[in-house]
């Protein structure tokens, strides 16, 4: 089976607060997807996403933030545009993507625009709370012609995935890594957070990655194991390893540290089990956990940069939204001021 893995250049946190502001998010965004290969055709979409939702956060969501990345599996990259505010929210989303709607005096056009140009497009919002809004835009490859894009097993639902990677603000790199492996049958998940902030931690946490790259669908103790061989004698880190058996219905699972883990399902959260220790420094002996799953689950694990005190529950609507909305909605309200934050949520989607 083909193997494919998931990974993302450092995240760029872009804070969008005045007009002043919407040049330069584009600006950022061009000059990003232009770095990774997209076209002139990609890079023009991703300029207007950009662009109006920007605009979307100074004019109606009292400021927030852009999160922008690309996401690379080798096989179809994507570039991921996320849109955060703590605002007033929508009050009716139906009537925001319409176009010709507007609060603000516009033509109305920025959320249905944002959606017909994107691959992927999704959004949550809570009157007086705020509002999440995702957009992606793959690049054309020679994959798109070929079908070499990886697909899930007959019966198994596709894999969706949604990561923030972060770093403590006024430090330059993340501590913090993650890393998602899929063969279409199978899919496994890396958290790890090296120990401390900045470039040592971050090296730490790439080393760690770079593990689990080569072995990412063995079990999550053997790969445990590997991380801890490979920081040994360096800084050391914390992580965990979940991997995914959709045909069979079962989560496995390997954490040493403070990574968190949690299985959601419609009806109740799991806690998934981490042992004491210090991946490279003090290791807890190697054990691994078993959990039952079905496709209609979600998965989250984060760093400590995230405070564990939150429930799905506590937001109506979100366990049925894109992995990646959820992932920001989890960053927005959760995240750490003192810290790297790293969360990575994955499901299957029917």
């Amino acid at each position: 089976m083909t193997l494919r893995v998931i990974r993302a250049v450092a995240q760029l946190r872009s804070e969008v607060r005045e007009q002043s502001d919407i040049g330069e998010c584009r600006r950022i965004a061009g000059r990003l997807a232009q770095t990774h290969g997209f076209d002139e055709e990609g890079v023009g979409k991703i300029s207007i996403i950009a662009t109006e939702l920007a605009t979307n956060l100074v004019r109606h969501g009292g400021g927030g933030e852009m999160l922008l990345q690309v996401l690379d599996d080798e096989m179809t990259p994507q570039f991921e545009i996320m849109a955060i505010d703590r605002g007033p929210g929508m009050r009716d989303v139906a009537d925001c993507m319409r176009d010709g709607y507007s609060t603000a005096g516009t033509s109305g056009t920025g959320l249905g625009a944002t959606s017909r140009l994107s691959t992927e497009f999704d959004l949550f919002s809570e009157p007086g709370k705020g509002t999440i809004v995702l957009s992606r835009v793959a690049r054309r490859c020679s994959s798109d012609a070929t079908g070499s894009r990886r697909r899930p097993a007959p019966g198994v639902a596709p894999l969706e995935i949604g990561a923030v990677c972060v770093p403590l603000a006024g430090e330059t790199e993340c501590g913090d890594g993650w890393r998602v492996a899929d063969n279409g049958q199978t899919v496994a998940m890396l958290v790890v957070d090296g120990l401390g902030h900045g470039p040592l931690a971050a090296t730490a946490a790439r080393s760690a990655a770079q593990a689990f790259e080569e072995q990412p669908i063995e079990e999550p103790v053997s790969v445990m194991q590997s991380v801890d061989r490979r920081l040994f004698g360096g800084r050391g880190a914390v992580g965990a390893c979940a991997r995914l058996r959709a045909p069979e219905g079962k989560l496995h699972y390997a954490g040493v540290g403070n990574i968190s883990g949690v299985i959601v399902d419609p009806h109740r959260s799991r806690g998934l089990v981490s042992l004491n220790g210090t991946l490279g420094l003090q290791s807890a002996r190697g054990r691994q956990f078993d959990y039952d799953y079905s496709e209609d689950s979600v998965v989250v694990m984060h760093s400590d940069g995230l405070s564990a005190r939150w429930h799905l529950t506590d937001y109506p609507g979100l366990c049925s939204k894109h992995a990646a909305v959820i992932a920001g909605v989890l960053f927005r309200d959760h995240a750490r001021k003192r810290d790297d934050a790293t969360v990575l949520v994955a499901r299957h989607r029917s």
